[in-house]
């Protein structure tokens, strides 16, 4: 005779949390993106200023990522392989992006690259403007982005044996050697994934753009300013757009860090 096993309570807590998480992230968007009729999409997509903003959105948050993976990857190397006096420190310093608020993020990057602050000067004489131009919002998305990139590469190296490393040394090749025939062929997955993540926290950042650079408009800003101007009907369109937009490269990066064998 088979023994009726019964469910522990915690089961359905488990159950009851999962279904409130998901219908909680899910449902407001699901209602936001079926709201807009198929005319204001279509009215939407079809304004130059919309696809501009979609547009600069896509193009500063792909420099912050490629910014982010030239000046991070060393990092996040020197941290995943090396101990030093204050690494803790230096760690929760990459950290703080992430913590502070962006407005202040914003006004902080103003603050040096102010003509009161000498290296705004330094800027100025070379014709380096970050106030109102694209410039300044890659500076800023490069800014909130960075520290995703540098974490999830970091963690990525630290998965990969050193004994691996050290058979490449030992067999004569040199630190850059190893570190682009062994390390770089074994992390580059991490990689994706940390410029996937770098991408996705740019795209969506609002508080510190709108400081240093109200215009040229990114699509989170101009959401906001069509909203305080026109109300929710003609900035819901954008904010579906935007999200359609997303959704695709995303997906498009996360097939591509697919393992071969799992793209067949």
């Amino acid at each position: 005779m088979a023994i009726k096993r019964k469910i522990d309570p915690f089961f359905w807590i488990t159950v009851f949390s999962t279904g409130t998480v998901v219908v909680f992230i899910l449902f407001p968007l699901i209602e936001m993106v079926f709201q807009p009729s198929v005319q204001d999409l279509k009215d939407a997509i079809c304004d130059p200023d919309v696809l501009g903003s979609i547009g600069l959105s896509i193009y500063t948050s792909g420099m912050a990522a490629l910014i982010s993976f030239l000046i991070g990857t060393p990092f996040a190397y020197l941290l995943a392989r090396k101990d030093f006096f204050g690494k803790k420190f230096v760690e929760s310093i990459i950290d703080l992006p992430i913590m502070i608020p962006h407005p202040v993020v914003g006004i902080a990057i103003l603050g040096l690259a102010g003509k009161n602050h000498w290296l705004g000067q330094m800027m100025q004489q070379v014709g380096i403007q970050i106030m109102g131009t694209v410039t300044g919002i890659v500076t800023v998305l490069t800014f909130v982005g960075l520290p995703f990139y540098v974490n999830t590469v970091k963690a990525g190296f630290e998965a990969i044996p050193v004994r691996l490393e050290n058979i490449s040394r030992s067999l004569g090749a040199s630190l850059s050697e190893t570190f682009v025939r062994v390390t770089f062929r074994l992390a580059w997955r991490s990689m994706l994934v940390g410029i996937i993540m770098c991408s996705a926290r740019a795209i969506s950042e609002f508080g510190a753009v709108v400081i240093v650079a109200y215009h040229p408009m990114i699509a989170p800003v101009m959401i906001y300013e069509r909203f305080t101007a026109y109300g929710i009907k003609y900035s819901q369109p954008v904010a579906v757009w935007l999200i359609v937009v997303s959704l695709l490269l995303f997906l498009l990066l996360r097939i591509c860090s697919l393992p071969k064998e799992n793209q067949k």
